[in-house]
């Protein structure tokens, strides 16, 4: 593998989103149930993250569950929020020690009944890391792109009519501001394993000037030399920016 301190840090995005895809055609092909791909896609995550960490990459997205993922098998999704309280209960300490903030995208208090410890372990992830300065580490939960920006204009709503903001205030600038996103760098790469070619309802302002970078290989089989592949392509792009 080569070296990670071969990369340029001046190439390097500031800002990785990554739609995590695969997860159940892998377990298929290895005739398991999806939850088995599940859960080797919490440890294809936790390298990923190391790996940005060391990198010093500023912030990673990763889509953890949609809006829509509800709409899934009772047994997955149980499964999925298994997994996900398993994840904070045993990684919450050590992602603090390494300085990591945890940020959730989404609706957490929206999430259905049956959900409080989930919830509950959620914002305390939050709490407990939202002083650190290493790492921000996005988890998109409960998330969709539409219903952010949704939100973000329901709230600008609110302030005209209160008088508190004019309409010709509202200006890109402005607006980014009521985003879940609101202090943090736009999206420099978007990565999607398993080939899909669509962005899923996923951080559809944020994205405006992300490079796709699409990947045939399963979300568990995405390790730290697929990932430096795709930094190297990143690094290798001429970014325009609309420009010539």
């Amino acid at each position: 593998m080569t070296e990670l301190k071969n990369l340029d840090p001046a190439k390097l995005p500031r800002h990785v989103a990554i739609i995590m895809d695969g997860n159940g055609r892998w377990a298929k092909k290895r005739g398991m149930p999806r939850t088995f791909g599940h859960k080797a896609g919490v440890e294809a995550l936790r390298e990923i993250i190391k790996m940005s960490d060391e990198l010093g990459i500023e912030a990673l997205t990763v889509y953890a569950f949609s809006t829509e993922n509800w709409k899934r098998s009772a047994d997955e999704v149980g499964a999925l929020m298994g997994l996900l309280l398993e994840y904070f209960t045993k990684e919450l300490e050590e992602l603090h020690r390494k300085n990591v903030r945890i940020r959730i995208l989404g609706d957490i208090d929206g999430m259905p009944k049956g959900t409080e410890r989930q919830q509950q372990a959620l914002h305390k992830a939050i709490e407990r890391t939202q002083n650190n300065t290493g790492l921000l580490l996005n988890i998109a939960l409960n998330y969709g792109g539409q219903q952010e920006i949704v939100r973000a204009a329901r709230i600008l709503a609110e302030q005209t009519a209160q008088g508190s903001l004019k309409p010709e205030e509202i200006t890109p600038e402005r607006f980014a501001s009521e985003l879940y996103t609101h202090d943090e760098p736009e999206v420099d790469l978007i990565i999607r394993t398993s080939g899909e070619l669509r962005l899923s309802n996923f951080l559809l302002w944020q994205c405006a000037y992300a490079e796709f970078y699409i990947t045939d290989t399963l979300w568990p089989d995405f390790d730290r030399e697929a990932y430096l592949t795709a930094l190297q392509a990143f690094a290798g792009r001429n970014r325009r920016f609309g420009g010539v």
